[in-house]
């Protein structure tokens, strides 16, 4: 198997005992999983995507973060957003307007 190019985690707000807190999963994070995926798809990313655990930012949910790059992007809470981001990382670019600051 090969590694893609980009792992993007899409917090989901579970807890290391499995319950869901915090904000991102409130705010729909785990329906926009699906929606990004077919963007990679559509876009051809070398990407795989992920819904990770509570990454401890919930004031700025819902959050995404692309590595190996370590962007960290928030209030990730559209199908619009998701383009946004998706159309800057298929030049290989941050999407500026959504980076944690």
């Amino acid at each position: 198997m090969e590694k893609p190019q980009y792992l993007i985690n899409v917090c989901a707000s579970f807890r290391v005992k499995g319950e869901a807190k915090g904000i991102c999963h409130k705010k729909g994070s785990h329906n926009l999983l699906g929606y990004m995926e077919e963007g990679i798809l559509d876009r051809d990313i070398d990407a795989r995507v992920v819904s990770t655990g509570c990454l401890k930012q919930c004031e700025d949910g819902p959050v995404v973060v692309v590595m190996p790059n370590n962007w960290w992007y928030k209030e990730i809470d559209s199908e619009d957003k998701v383009d946004e981001l998706l159309d800057a990382l298929e030049k290989g670019e941050a999407c500026e307007d959504h980076l944690f600051t």
